[in-house]
């Protein structure tokens, strides 16, 4: 039980400083119209056009959560939203054209990232310590 106590703190560890690297990596850019929370979002949307519950599922934040930061990338034009045609009650959101240019951005980071780790050497042996 302990190890799967620590293994979730860590988890959780690790999910807060990924933020913190996205963070950094936007105040670099000077961007200021998006928080890292948002850019994971983001990012999960991709190409496609996806419900707000789908969404929910795939960031694994909470629904008011979620809203909120829909609500702002919204206003920021980073995506639109619309409600289905099939079930008025289900809301769907999709990038805009500045959004998927940011996408391409932040695919381009993490793909650096994985890069820096790749040359980092880092062995499996000591990631268990």
């Amino acid at each position: 039980m302990q190890h799967y106590l620590e293994c979730v703190s860590n988890i959780e560890r690790l999910h807060r400083l990924f933020l913190e690297v996205l963070k950094t990596e936007l105040d670099a850019m000077r961007i200021r119209d998006i928080s890292n929370v948002q850019c994971l979002i983001l990012y999960s949307i991709a190409g496609d056009e996806i419900s707000v519950g789908e969404l929910t599922e795939r960031s694994y934040l909470l629904g008011t959560n979620v809203s909120y930061n829909l609500k702002k990338m919204v206003e920021a034009g980073h995506m639109t939203q619309q409600r289905a045609e099939h079930d008025r009650r289900s809301i769907h959101v999709k990038l805009t054209e500045k959004g998927e240019e940011f996408w391409r951005v932040l695919d381009e980071m993490f793909e650096r990232h994985a890069g820096l780790l790749g040359e980092a050497e880092i062995e499996e042996a000591s990631l268990a310590e």
